[in-house]
């Protein structure tokens, strides 16, 4: 591995082990504006994570632009699954880490969330894929 490819997933590690509590502390916080947090910010954080976590298996292979679209359209998805109350979904749903991934409830809302945290996520990894 060549050491700015080690450099970069080094950089995007530090950034999971940033953002990943970041959300999970969302769902978790009960201060001021505790309901923003949890319905929306977490969402932000939620994107940031699959763009890193994309961009850790593939940092140049696919670009940085492909792979937000990607997780946004494919967090959208999962967004309107949860419209649908089948019995698989429902199961997955009954666990914590379930309702976190796939959601419960939709909300329209959530989308443009989504929409903020995957430019947020392209900003993020132009700049540190420049480096």
């Amino acid at each position: 591995m060549r050491e700015n490819e080690y450099k970069l997933r080094m950089t995007i590690l530090l950034s999971l082990a940033i953002i990943t509590p970041l959300g999970f502390l969302c769902k978790f916080y009960r201060g001021a504006g505790f309901n923003w947090f949890h319905d929306y910010g977490g969402g932000v954080f939620y994107e940031l994570f699959w763009c890193f976590a994309f961009f850790l298996i593939w940092p140049r292979k696919i670009a940085a632009l492909r792979i937000c679209v990607g997780v946004f359209i494919g967090t959208t998805i999962l967004e309107f699954l949860q419209l649908f109350s089948h019995p698989a979904l429902e199961y997955i749903r009954s666990g914590f880490i379930g309702r976190t991934l796939i959601g419960s409830s939709f909300s329209l809302l959530d989308i443009l969330y989504y929409l903020v945290g995957c430019v947020i996520a392209l900003g993020w990894l132009m700049a540190i894929s420049r480096e």
